[in-house]
Parts: structure tokens; sequence; C-alpha cells
């Protein structure tokens, strides 16, 4: 059918829309391109095993050479999609003749896919409000949904990225690696250019569409359902919240965690083969990624819930609170502490009876500020705000005396909500980070163990601030964050035995550290010295841990550690061969001293009686026979230079050098000069594991509560400490016992299920995945 005259200039403002969209991508490809090179740059710079340093290295070199490539043809590739009825058969399923046959997608085009679709998912939750409007004011010049390829939609935009990333010859492992910041910076980009769009179609006159046609929406099984009538009493919100809020939770709960307007997983035809197809996201995912992909799923369905139609609340730009409502918060803020006080009075304690009274007593607050917000939104904020820390409050982890302080939270958090919507769709806002952080480090403790504690007093002194903070925004909420993580990690080491074993191990790691690096600094001096195999072994295998003990425990400046490292350059030139009869009469000079100090290094390693003779005794059988030797002598000048360099050894080395650590468990006992019987020391074993656990295991928080499942026993403990390196892992069970586990064997213990968070979600995702169920079973209470 042709289009009617009138139409065309409505489609060709769509295009015009459309062109603008596409013109600030493309402006924006720049700083696309800076966020990956100075993640990469970032990245190469951290520490690791030689394989992870390499491997960051030589994807910060392909990204250098490739990245103008890629992004010229993202820009490009973006342009393109501007063409109507482009015809591609890039990750296409094509139709044969008969229409029934199929063409099996290729790896390149799933994974391409997966990947996009992982983006655009994480993207939607940020831009998803600016697009729905974007999409109502196309739709409604256009007569039609949007294409599922058309380039106004996030997996649009993404997918294309992908698939010039791999055709611009960059690894798609490396993609895997910069997506975090990538699909940041790419959500900020596509956000502020919908902003845009939306502003010019309001210039143009062009507002969302609101009549009842526009809000009917088709399910995937194809019956179509109502978004509610024009009906504006409360029978009508009713019904239009449960209509909605059923669809949102179906939404959220299917089988693929994508938005509705974002495209599935291909799907192949019944009977045919899928080898090599991908039938699941979590391929390749680390255990944190797929934790963080179902809280997000949570939260855009309360994004989805508290954006419908009949609440009308702005997630972008949220409104100030009205008046009445405002003066009611400024006076609980104002008389906060004397109205807990007397709940507290009254009660006389902080039992579960009394956290109970407390919990009713805090959902009247709640309906008396419900009765006080005048519009829908206020209304659903204070209702979704109070279910969450009604769920908090009934959590028996808890100690009771922590909940009463949580319960005080309640107030501020709504204000901070009502300012900031990014409190309901950001699982990073410091408001929601702080309530997880101090939940996870209560959740072990019983009542009798927290009550007056330094954590209790802690927790309180935290609520007090906030409940008196003027501003009602995040500032209050990142500042008491930042205080708490301070106290805790002194809080969970200032116990006499913990402190004294995070400074042995602490000393453990340091001295291993160095004990690898001064054996790739002493290989390299060797490489083209003619030193004997026994020399090389010992000085490999034994000296360079008496250099990193002697550094440890005296400093690397020390008299005693410059003597060793001395010692190394006297013993190679001692065993080198001596034509010359000065140079013989010289060793003999100095062969006593220099066997003083070669027992005073092993002595200082615990070698001592027949096993140090044995090794003595190596040691002089080689230079006897190499006082013997015909063979080339090294040159005194290359002695002094390797003894030289050895002086000043620390300024030439780098945590690049820095491979997998072992740990000694002997050592800790040694250096902790006491019972270690209660001190389990879980090395490395070799066992296999996966590259994400071990980054897993790096990420740990201290102060979370873990079961450990070590050598067929169970016990709670508390993550209470991690090594500068993040070698060394220490946790602490409430018997009074602890666990020093090294990184790959924790890797291991959490890939085996060995380790276990008590609480893998966080107090507020628990709690606001609680009040969507109950929404669910009761939509109607959300806006009463």
């Amino acid at each position: 059918m042709q289009p009617t005259p009138s139409s065309v200039p409505q489609r060709r403002l769509a295009r015009q829309a459309r062109q603008k969209f596409v013109e600030g991508l493309c402006a924006g490809l720049p700083d696309l391109d800076k966020t990956v090179l100075d993640f990469l740059a970032a990245l190469m710079n951290q520490t690791g095993t030689a394989r992870e340093m390499q491997s960051r290295r030589d994807a910060w070199l392909q990204y250098q050479h490739l990245h103008i490539t890629w992004t010229g043809r993202t820009g490009k590739a973006w342009q393109e999609a501007l063409a109507p009825h482009i015809s591609t058969t890039r990750g296409q399923v094509v139709s044969g003749a008969g229409g029934g046959q199929f063409e099996l997608l290729s790896d390149d085009v799933v994974e391409n896919k997966i990947l996009a679709s992982r983006m655009a998912l994480t993207i939607s939750e940020q831009v998803g409000p600016q697009f729905d409007t974007l999409r109502q004011r196309t739709q409604s010049l256009e007569g039609q949904e949007l294409d599922s390829n058309d380039i106004l939609r996030p997996d649009a935009v993404c997918l294309v990225l992908v698939e010039q990333w791999v055709e611009a010859g960059l690894s798609r492992t490396d993609l895997h690696t910069v997506v975090d910041p990538l699909q940041r910076e790419l959500a900020n980009l596509i956000q502020k250019h919908y902003q845009a769009v939306n502003v010019f179609y309001v210039e143009q006159g062009i507002t969302p569409q609101t009549d009842l046609k526009s809000r009917v929406r088709r399910t995937s099984g194809g019956s179509v359902t109502g978004n509610g009538g024009g009906d504006s009493g409360s029978g009508g919100l009713a019904s239009q919240a449960l209509a909605q809020t059923r669809e949102a939770m179906a939404a959220a709960r299917g089988p693929h965690p994508f938005p509705a307007q974002m495209p599935r997983q291909p799907q192949l035809p019944p009977g045919y083969p899928r080898h090599g197809m991908h039938t699941a996201f979590a391929t390749g995912m680390t255990p944190l990624a797929r934790a963080r992909q179902r809280a997000q799923g949570v939260m855009g369905q309360l994004r989805r819930l508290l954006t419908q139609p009949a609440t009308g609340f702005d997630m972008v730009n949220a409104p100030p609170a009205s008046a009445a409502l405002a003066h009611a918060l400024t006076a609980h803020r104002v008389h906060a502490d004397t109205f807990y006080t007397n709940i507290a009075t009254l009660m006389e304690d902080y039992s579960p009876a009394a956290v109970v009274q407390l919990a009713g007593t805090v959902r009247e607050r709640s309906t008396e500020l419900k009765k006080k917000a005048t519009t829908t939104g206020e209304k659903a904020i204070i209702e979704v705000v109070a279910l969450m820390f009604q769920s908090i409050l009934s959590e028996d982890r808890i100690p009771p005396a922590v909940r009463v302080w949580f319960a005080r939270l309640q107030v501020p958090v709504l204000r901070v909500a009502l300012a900031e919507p990014e409190f309901f769709s950001n699982l990073d806002h410091p408001a929601r980070k702080l309530i997880d952080r101090m939940g996870a480090c209560v959740l072990g403790f019983d009542s009798t163990s927290i009550n007056g504690s330094a954590l209790e007093t802690e927790i309180r002194r935290v609520v007090q601030v906030i409940e008196q903070y003027p501003e009602t925004g995040r500032r209050v909420f990142q500042l008491v964050y930042d205080e708490f993580e301070k106290f805790l990690s002194k809080f969970l080491t200032e116990k006499q035995a913990t402190s004294r074993l995070v400074s042995v191990a602490q000393q453990v790691e340091q001295r291993e550290t160095l004990a690898i690096q001064y054996t790739i600094e002493l290989r390299t001096m060797l490489r083209d010295m003619p030193v004997r195999d026994e020399i090389r072994e010992f000085l490999f295998k034994t000296w360079a841990e008496v250099l990193a003990l002697s550094a440890v425990r005296d400093g690397p400046q020390h008299a005693d550690t410059v003597a060793f490292k001395r010692t190394a350059a006297d013993l190679v030139w001692a065993a080198s061969a001596k034509p010359n009869r000065s140079d013989r009469a010289q060793v003999i000079q100095n062969l006593p001293g220099l066997l003083q100090r070669l027992r005073q290094g092993l002595a200082l390693l615990g070698v001592n009686g027949a096993e140090q003779d044995a090794q003595v005794k190596t040691l002089t059988d080689t230079l006897a026979d190499a006082f013997l030797s015909k063979t080339a002598s090294i040159p005194q000048a290359h002695i002094e230079a390797m003894a030289k360099r050895l002086a000043n050894l620390e300024d030439f080395m780098s945590d690049a050098t820095l491979g997998d650590m072992p740990l000694n468990a002997d050592n800790i006992e040694m250096m902790l000069g006491i019972d270690a019987s209660s001190i389990h020391v879980v090395a490395d074993n070799g066992a296999p594991v996966d590259d994400a656990m071990v980054v897993w295991a790096q990420e740990l928080q201290p102060g979370t509560w873990y079961t450990l499942d070590h050598n067929g026993a169970s016990a709670q403990v508390q993550y209470a400490w991690q090594s500068q390196r993040k070698q060394l892992h220490l946790f602490a069970a409430v018997d009074g016992s602890s666990y020093l586990i090294q990184l790959r064997r924790l890797a291991a213990y959490l890939q085996a299920g060995l380790l276990v968070a008590q609480d893998e979600e966080g107090l507020t995702l628990r709690a606001t995945r609680d009040a969507l169920a109950k929404l669910d079973a009761n939509p109607e209470r959300l806006l009463d």
C-alpha cells in the first residue's frame, strides 16, 4: 500500500531521528576507544601470574594495533544500518525455496549474538525509560513497532559493535575482558543520545501515544492484554496495576532474562543438529557475572513495575517530593532519635518480641507517610521501600539488636529513593551497598556476642550519622560506607592472635614473593656465566630463600642481608676455574669466611646439624673440583658487576615477574613462635581450577560469613583478611580457630562448593525479591 501524503513527512521525521541518533553514536566512538585503551593499560600494570601478565600485554598490544580499524568499521556499520531494507546474510537463518529449510548458524554468529545480548541487557537496565519513550514516539510516526534489527534498539547497536570487533581482527576473549567498562561507557552514550532524540521529537511536537489502543500489548503466546482503561478511580488503578505487575513479573521470570523488546537466542527447528551451538548464557561467564545477571533481572523487574503507566514514575528525572511528604520526612529526621528511643525504652530490650513490635510501628509510620503522598509514584515508592524493610526486619539470622538499627534506616532510604530513582536500578548504589555490607558482617553473630560489641557500636554510629545528615542523596551513604570499610579492616584483625597471624602471613607472602624474584634475577645474572650446576641449584633453590627471609626480617639493606648478597657473588667466583696462582691463593684465604656466611644463611632457614653439614660438603667438593679445573674462569669484573647488582637488587625487581607463589606450611609455625595447633594452613596442591574462580576468590569481601567444609568438618567462618598481593586469605571461625588459605586453593574450594557464602544475594536484593513477590500476589497494595 502506498503511504498517504501525511505519513511521508512523519516517516521522514523518524528517519531524521535515526540519523541524529547514529551521528551521536559515531561522535562518541573516540570516548569508547579511550575507555578500552585506558582499561587495558591499567590491567596490564596489575600484578598476576606470568601467564596473566603476558596475556594482558598481548591484549593491549593487539588493541593498540587494531583499535582504529575497529572504530572505523563500527562507525561505518552503524551508518549503513540506517539504510532501509539492507540485505545481509550475517547471522540470519535463511529459508530455502520451499520456505521450510534452514541453514545452521555458525559458532561465531551465535557467540556474537550471545555477547551482544548480554551487553544489551545491562545497557537496557539503564536506558530503558528513555528508550520506551523514544520507541513510542517513533511508533506513532511510523504506525508500526520497531523492527527487531532497528538501529534504535540497544541490542542492534551492540550486535554491530561486537561483529565489527571480531571482523577487525580483535579477539572475542579480549572483548569479554573489557566488556564491563565498555558497556558502561556505551550505556552512557546511548542514554545521552536517546535523550537528545526525545528532545528533538518534543521540538517537533511529537509526544508518546496515550490512547487505549497504544497501551495494548501482545503477549509471547499471541494473546492480547490491556494496560488499563480510562478509569481514573482506585478500582481502575488497582486493575491496571494488577495486569501490569503480573506482566512484569512474568517477563522477569522467563527462561531468558531479556526485556520484552530484545530478541532471544536464535532457536533451531526440532530435529536439527546442535553441535557447536551455545544454548545457555552461562557459557564463559564467571559465577559473579551469573549472579549479577540474575540480580539485574530482579532490578529490571522492579524498574518496570515502578515505570508502568499506573504509577507514572520517572526513573530518569524524579520530581521533588510533594510538600506534605517532604515536611513529614524532615520532621522524622529531626525527631528520629526521640521516636526510636521511646520505643526502645518502652520495650526495655532488643529481644525478638521487641523487633516484631518495632516492625509493626515502622509499618504504621510507612502508612502515615503514604497518606501524605500526593502522587501515585510517591505511594508506589513508599510501599516498595516498606516491603523491603519488612523483609530485612524478618531476617532471623541478623541479631535483634542490629535489626533495630536497620529499622531506623527505612526513612533515610526512602528519602534517597525519592530523590534518586537510581536506587531501584543500580546494584552499586551506596545505600544498597552499605546495608548489604553491614548485613553480611553480622550474619554469623548471635545476640550474646554482638550486643555491646565494637561492631554494634559502629553500626549504631553509622545509622545516627545518616539520620541526622541534612542532604537526601547518596553522599552520606557513600561517606559512611567508606568509613565502615575502614572500621572493618581493623575490627576483623584486632584480636591479638589474629593480628599476630596476619603479620606473619604478610611476611610469609613477602618472603615467598622476594624468593621468586631473587631466583629470577639470579638466573638472569648467571645465564651467560660458566657456573657449575651444583652452584646454580644451590643459589636458585636455597640461597634465594636466605636472601628473601633476611630482607623480610631485617630489611634489604641491613648489614646481614648485604653480606648474604655478597656471599652469592663470592660463591660464584670461588666455584669458577682458577688457572692463576694468585686467584687460588685468594680463594684459600677467603674460604673460611665464605663457609661461615653460608652456614649462617642455612641456619637462618632452620637448616642445622647433619643436614647443614651435607649441604656444605656438596659445596666444598664443588669448590675443590673448580680449584683444579682448566676451564675458562669468570673475569673479576663480571663478579663485581654481579655483586653491585645484588646489593641493589630491589631497585630492579617488579611485580611483573611474580608468578604463582608456593606456600610452605612449616614456615607459618616457625615464624609465629607459638603453638599453631588452631591454625589450619591450606596451601595450593595443584588441583585444577578455572581462571574465573581465581578472579572470584580475589574479589571476596572481608567481613562476609561462609560455611567451610575442610577435611570433612564443617565450620562457620568469617572472611577476615587478604594479603597485599591477594595470595593469602584468612578466615576466622567462631570457635577461635583460623584458616589461612592460599589463592588457588581458595578458588578450588569455591569451585567445588566447599566454601559457600551464607548470604549469596545480599540483604537488599533479597528484600527486593520478597517485595516483588508480595506485590505479585497483592498488586492493589502498591497504590492503596
